[in-house]
């Protein structure tokens, strides 16, 4: 775990008057601590760092979060972590406040009366990612590259669009993978419509796109990336979709610099849908980050709040056409702002391939 984290949450601290911040998401018990476990809450003063969980994990915390000290709670999280706050005489906390439960929150406040409650949001800390994120993103993006690689010798039509997500899933964990980023998406045929449709027992035939949409999580840090195939013969309807899709999608990524807002580039990408006559079947955002969660700002969207990416923020590059009754596709890749523009993490052909 980087210190310079630590300094981070100073930061907030010291902006928002606070006495103590109290952590409980779990990336974030993850970004802050080192600790990857569960039922833990971070309580960070000028004096002390004290992580609380209880006997299951407590020798985990010990080794996974070094700068700590470890407290076992067997009274209940809550009141414990509120008798630590009491002893350490805070005035005034700050707490997740996109994070807590509705419910915990007005504990708190019962088992805190005098205690200001500050509600502070910790998510964009995490934007701009540091090297070694970087690098366990990369390794992510190459155990889904080595997936759709191997995948594509195992596809075929008369398997189900479960047994390719299985496939993909299984290949993933083979290859390292910790689990998948998310359910794996495959869609085929008029199923292509759906932008996150649930693999289901329909048949792949001859004559479908098949989307999937997949990724992997590697050290905790997700990949995210989606391929569009041909089954068999493809129409020139089909063709021409799919150069369309291409080409939105290479527009993407060349928009994709330091200091381009994230509107901006999603207009640019939309723009050229509507003027392909398509933008209407184009409604999900154009990306979006990750990282520990596979849904990060920033986003790229007509409602991004992002001003201006930054070097080292990753984002997703992922526009979709779907039609109703017709079908549709998305190509996507995971996208490393860089000092100059924009490198792709997930390298798998874009061109269309049909098996």
């Amino acid at each position: 775990m980087n210190p310079n984290r630590l300094a981070k949450l100073e930061e907030v601290r010291q902006k928002n008057s606070a006495d103590a911040i109290l952590v409980s998401k779990p990336v974030h018990l993850h970004y802050f601590s080192g600790f990857r476990g569960y039922a833990a809450h971070l309580l960070i003063t000028p004096q002390r760092k004290i992580l609380v969980t209880d006997s299951r994990y407590t020798e985990q915390a010990a080794k996974e979060a070094p700068l700590f000290t470890v407290e076992k709670q067997e009274s209940g999280l809550l009141i414990h972590t509120t008798d630590l706050i009491k002893e350490q005489g805070v005035k005034n906390l700050a707490f997740e406040g996109n994070a807590l439960l509705y419910d915990d929150y007005v504990r708190l406040k019962d088992l805190l009366p005098g205690v200001t409650l500050t509600a502070v949001k910790l998510n964009e800390l995490r934007q701009v990612k540091e090297p070694q994120e970087i690098e366990y993103i990369k390794k992510a993006c190459a155990i889904a590259d080595e997936a759709f690689s191997q995948v594509l010798t195992f596809i075929r039509p008369g398997l189900t669009e479960k047994e390719v997500a299985w496939f993909l899933d299984s290949a993933m964990l083979k290859l390292g993978a910790e689990k998948p980023s998310f359910d794996t998406i495959v869609v085929s045929g008029e199923r292509g419509s759906l932008p996150h449709g649930v693999a289901t027992e329909k048949l792949l035939n001859a004559g479908d796109f098949v989307t999937m949409d997949f990724g992997a999580v590697y050290q905790g840090y997700h990949s995210d990336m989606t391929r569009t195939i041909a089954l068999g013969q493809v129409s020139e309807r089909q063709r021409d979709l799919y150069n369309t899709v291409l080409r939105a999608q290479l527009m993407a990524v060349e928009n994709i610099r330091p200091g381009a807002a994230g509107k901006a580039v999603d207009k640019t990408v939309r723009d050229y849908l509507d003027a392909k006559g398509l933008g209407e079947y184009f409604g999900h955002g154009l990306g979006h980050s990750l990282g520990l969660e596979i849904h990060e700002e920033p986003r790229l969207s007509k409602l991004s709040t992002c001003e201006a990416l930054l070097p080292n923020m990753l984002v997703t590059a992922e526009p979709g056409v779907y039609i109703p009754g017709f079908g549709g596709l998305r190509i996507e890749d995971t996208v490393l702002v860089t000092a100059s523009g924009a490198e792709p993490l997930t390298h798998s052909p874009k061109e269309l391939i049909v098996i």
